[in-house]
């Protein structure tokens, strides 16, 4: 055969003719050894760094911790900006989330508008387990600290 002749059968081979058999040794076959990483094999396209992360914090258990957080960071968007003004989200604890508000007035408005903020909650974030909300108004003054503090049980009226 000549040089052409090969080149042509081979071209014919790469370029989609048909495949030419090879004429060789007898008795001796080549046997490709296949491995895990051979590219272009099934199972080694790249994936995206946020499902690669997703799967590890599920299989660590650290996806609710992070809902939570999650909760705790947008309380803004949940509640809405002029609530978040007068509101700061604590902590869960328990299914429960601790919300410090600005006044007892601020307190008592969102009592009323617990079902709605726990739909919100679960809704966006499933897996944060929150079941339920308390508001607290803001710090009564302690009688335990200071200057004037007494040893007891606080102030009274000595008048009586």
């Amino acid at each position: 055969m000549s040089e052409a002749s090969r080149v042509y059968q081979h071209f014919r081979e790469i370029f989609g003719g048909e495949p030419r058999t090879r004429t060789g040794r007898p008795g001796r076959v080549r046997t490709r050894e296949t491995s895990g990483s051979e590219p272009f094999s099934p199972g080694r396209d790249p994936k995206p760094l946020g499902d690669t992360i997703d799967s590890l914090s599920a299989q660590l258990g650290w996806s609710g911790p992070l809902s939570q957080h999650d909760v705790l960071a947008s309380w803004a968007e949940i509640a809405g900006e002029e609530t978040a003004r007068h509101t700061e989200p604590i902590a869960i604890e328990g299914g429960v989330l601790q919300v410090r508000c600005e006044s007892t007035a601020w307190a008592t408005q969102l009592r009323m508008m617990r079902t709605q903020l726990v739909t919100e909650i679960t809704t966006r974030f499933p897996g944060a387990g929150v079941d339920t909300i308390r508001f607290q108004g803001p710090d009564a003054p302690t009688w335990k600290k200071g200057p004037r503090s007494v040893p007891g049980r606080g102030p009274r009226d000595t008048y009586g």
